[in-house]
Parts: structure tokens; C-alpha cells; sequence
């Protein structure tokens, strides 16, 4: 569902990725790991159409997707791809409803109370229905990470892409966190490539990538 073919990027005169090569199946859960500074984020921000690669192309269920206007690249972007960061990046502002509640609404400003509805049937999945109405800074640090995934699976993605989910968060709501992870895999279909440096989690993951001098370490 997801392919990428000799993808390469430069910043300046330093090179990052040399021809990056991928395939990821629909419901699969891939790790992608390596030294830091090999390439890992790169690679992420630019199967998430965050980054453009200089060469090489990324098609996610058969489309090109850098061959869209950036406008549509952006419509595509938050509807076929969920992101969960190191940081959460919630809104402090808003209540952990209303983060999640977001990217819905910029997909389909039309129908509110449906979104709303998933938003809360996402919460409550994720062991937050009492959490719903809280501010960020009123969240624990596992609590806000599970809000940052509500918010990624909002508009249904094709594909969740993780970069060092759990590096900010201790021993055991890392652990809830990733088994959270395989229980999406296994009720909701979803697929996952995650970046981590966390071998617990590299190994559970149906595939283990590694990246070495900008390309894979097969």
C-alpha cells in the first residue's frame, strides 16, 4: 500500500538519502531504525509528503503522490496520513476533544457531529473518556500521547507514521504505548511505520528496516 523507489535528499552538500527503496503491505507494522543521523526522520517526513525528495517517488495505494498541486498534496496529507511524534504537539489551548477533533473538522468542516462522535469513540478506545474535557497540561505524558493518536486516526489514514513515539514518555507508558499500537494493527486494520530507537519495540514490529549512510541496510 505504500511504496517508495530510490528516494534521495540532500541538504546543501550533505547528502542524507542515497536511494531509498520501501514497500510497506496494508495492515503491517514496520520498524525503521539505525545510528543517529542516518537518514530515519528524513525518510519519515518525506513518506508523509512533509519533505519533498530531490529524486524518487512515493506512491501510497497506487498514487504519485508528489504529483499533486500542493494544495491537493495537502488535502491528501491530512486525510490518508496520521502522524504521532516524540512531542505531542497538542494544542494547549484545546481540550484533548478538540485536539482530536482538528483534523476532522479540516477534512470535513460539514459534518461536525459525526466527527465529533468518532472523536469520542476514538477517546474512549484509548482509555480517555473521562480525560475528554482536559487541557494538555492536565494529561500525564502517556495520556497526551494517546491523544496524539486519537488525533492521527481522526480521518481513518491509510498509514500512521511515528517518529520516536514513545523517546519522551518512561518504561511503562512506553509499553502501554506500544501494545496500543499492535491492538490498532489487529481492530482497525491500520499500518504503522515507526522510527525508534527503542529495540523492545523494533522487535515486536513485523519488520525491522534498517537504515545505514542514507540507505537500507539489507
Amino acid at each position: 500500500m505504500l511504496r517508495a523507489t530510490q528516494v534521495e535528499k540532500s541538504y546543501g552538500q550533505l547528502k542524507v538519502l542515497k536511494g531509498v527503496d520501501l514497500e510497506v503491505n496494508e495492515g503491517e507494522v514496520v520498524a525503521i531504525v539505525g545510528a543517529s543521523g542516518a537518514g530515519k526522520s528524513t525518510l519519515l517526513h518525506i513518506l508523509g509528503t512533509l519533505d519533498v525528495p530531490d529524486r524518487g517517488q512515493v506512491f501510497i495505494h497506487n498514487k504519485n503522490v508528489f504529483s499533486q498541486s500542493p494544495k491537493n498534496l495537502a488535502a491528501f496529507r491530512n486525510k490518508s496520513i496520521g502522524f504521532v511524534f516524540q512531542f505531542h504537539n497538542l494544542l494547549p489551548e484545546f481540550t484533548a476533544l478538540e485536539n482530536v477533533l482538528i483534523p476532522g473538522l479540516i477534512a470535513n468542516s460539514t459534518n461536525e457531529q459525526a466527527i465529533r462522535k468518532r472523536a469520542e469513540e476514538l477517546l474512549n478506545m484509548l482509555g480517555l473518556s473521562s480525560r475528554i474535557h482536559h487541557k494538555p497540561s492536565e494529561l500525564s505524558g502517556g495520556e497526551q500521547q494517546r491523544t496524539a493518536v486519537a488525533r492521527a486516526l481522526i480521518n481513518s489514514p491509510a498509514i500512521i507514521l511515528a517518529d520516536e513515539p514513545s523517546g519522551n514518555l518512561d518504561s511503562k507508558n512506553a509499553l502501554e504505548l506500544h501494545a496500543l499500537f499492535f491492538q490498532l494493527r489487529k481492530e482497525l486494520k491500520q499500518t504503522f511505520i515507526i522510527v525508534t530507537h527503542n529495540e523492545e519495540l523494533s522487535k515486536m514490529a513485523d519488520r525491522r528496516i534498517e537504515i545505514k549512510d542514507g540507505i537500507v541496510n539489507r
